[in-house]
């Protein structure tokens, strides 16, 4: 062993976020082992660094910080648990193996042995370069197994909302299904929009502030992540993978809507769709004229007297497209609404249609129950969560650690739910 006396070390612990290191240990017992190390060996530590980065490319803030310091002379060697904490790229690992060299780093040690400038650099570089290799393979292993999982008909990639990622042990990877808390609900939100009585904005609306919907983290459903939803052909039961790539896959999840209905909505959410605004009459569309055919058209019109009174009429009339000498002169709408009043007193429901017709109120009503019934339970799960943070909020403000006006904001949250699970408990 060379003399290590009178050298200052750091420790360097990372772990990266990614699978590559998901079997190395944790930042916090990597600190805990080569602080024990360190003492045994009597080595003096001056500072510690940890960084949850990977290092299969350059660029880590923390490592350069912890170079840039050695090479200041605050610290002439490294305490970590194995070289490819360190580097897993030729960048990182060129330079670490120059400092080195050049006697910039006088000792790195790793639990298992000691590196030295005098040393032959070529066991080194061939552990820098396994680690460099292993990343590189890990790489292709790892999108070749996500190629062939798109290519079996499951994204592999985190579900969008409306849909869980679920382990299958069959498989070996996860599957994607239906989130039973809130697949209707989205189901729902994309009904609302097809009616063409709601705008994207107005159902985000509903759902958030109405419904309480929450993501699964909890959080609010932001309106960028709704319309992400609504333009997302995954819920139609197709996928883009990789993202940009033209590579589009059939899915085995089950879809929410149909190819139609998604083509529908997005002719409905283009920018050049958005149709000015004009008065809805309830029969335009529904009669046309008896004596040439043209569709029957209204207006309203205004009438200010001059003593101040202003009368309202609405009329409707032949648009004459037909034929421009129709002899039909307007009519009021008191007068027409009579005029089929009397229509309908002359008609009859046939049995067959009655039957069908209660049969789908029947269908209809249940699937609106279960829809209700999923608005209620994340509107109570909502409420108790408020509920919970008001009585730790009770504490803290009988504590002193939270104001009184802070405590009334956050009260404020929980009283904007209450009415709403209480009015759907006596509706429901």
């Amino acid at each position: 062993m060379q003399n290590e006396i009178n050298l200052k070390y750091f420790i360097y612990a990372r772990k990266s976020s990614e699978a590559e290191d998901r079997q190395v240990a944790s930042i916090d017992s990597q600190i805990s082992v080569l602080s024990d190390l360190a003492k045994r060996e009597g080595l003096e530590v001056v500072e510690t660094f940890c960084e949850s980065q990977s290092a299969k490319a350059p660029g880590r803030p923390i490592f350069s910080k912890m170079l840039e310091m050695i090479y200041k002379g605050q610290a002439q060697g490294i305490i970590c648990w194995k070289l490819d904490r360190l580097a897993r790229n030729p960048v990182d690992g060129g330079q670490i193996n120059w400092m080195l060299q050049q006697a910039v780093i006088r000792h790195i040690k790793t639990y298992d042995r000691s590196y030295y400038p005098t040393d032959n650099v070529l066991m080194m570089s061939v552990e820098f370069g396994m680690a460099n290799q292993f990343i590189r393979d890990l790489s292709v292993n790892v999108k070749r197994g996500l190629k062939q999982k798109a290519e079996q008909g499951w994204l592999p990639c985190p579900a969008p909302v409306g849909y869980l990622n679920t382990p299958d042990r069959q498989k070996g990877f996860k599957i994607i299904k239906k989130d039973p808390k809130r697949f209707h609900l989205i189901r729902k939100m994309f009904d609302m929009v097809l009616s063409g009585n709601y705008s994207v904005p107005q159902v985000h609306t509903i759902a958030v502030t109405e419904w309480g919907f929450r993501m699964p983290n909890g959080t609010k459903m932001s309106r960028s992540t709704f319309y992400s939803v609504v333009t997302n052909p995954f819920y139609y039961g197709y996928y883009e993978y990789p993202k940009k790539s033209g590579i589009w896959y059939k899915g085995k999840h089950p879809p929410i809507i149909t190819k139609e209905e998604f083509d529908r909505i997005q002719k409905m959410i283009r920018p050049d769709n958005i149709k000015p605004m004009k008065h809805v009459f309830a029969f335009t569309g529904l009669i046309k004229c008896g004596e040439c055919g043209a569709t029957v058209t209204a207006e309203h019109k205004t009438k200010r007297q001059k003593n101040g009174n202003v009368h309202y009429y609405t009329y409707y009339h032949c648009t004459k497209r037909v034929d421009k000498n129709c002899s039909q002169r307007v009519i009021q709408v008191q007068d027409l609404e009579k005029q089929i009043a009397d229509i309908l007193e002359n008609l009859s429901i046939p049995p067959e249609f009655n039957e069908w017709a209660m049969s789908w109120l029947k269908q209809e009503n249940h699937k609106e129950a279960d829809d209700r019934n999923s608005i209620l339970q994340t509107q109570q799960k909502a409420y108790n969560e408020c509920v919970k943070k008001i009585d730790n909020l009770i504490d803290m403000r009988a504590s002193g650690e939270i104001t009184e006006q802070q405590f009334k904001d956050r009260d404020t949250k929980r009283l904007r739910f209450e009415p709403l699970v209480k009015g759907q408990k006596t509706a429901y």
